[in-house]
């Protein structure tokens, strides 16, 4: 699945993809957004960790979760 990240006052944003569940990734930004933790947290397929302090996330957008496919179709 491919995750974007927006930030406040940032004209970047961060894009990776990961092997989280759409479902499980809404429970974990719902959480951080609560202010149960103050930052979120998630990680992408190689493992790396992306922590952003919750008052710096303009928006989170989840991609879809089917994988590209590559190549011809028989």
């Amino acid at each position: 699945m491919d995750i974007r990240i927006g930030i406040f006052n940032s004209p970047r944003e961060i894009s990776f993809e990961t092997t989280q569940a759409a479902s499980e990734i809404e429970e974990t930004v719902a959480a951080a957004l609560a202010g149960q933790t103050g930052y979120l947290k998630l990680s992408d397929k190689k493992g790396r960790a992306y922590i952003v302090p919750t008052i710096g996330l303009a928006y989170v957008e989840l991609g879809s979760e089917e994988s590209r496919r590559v190549g011809f179709v028989a």
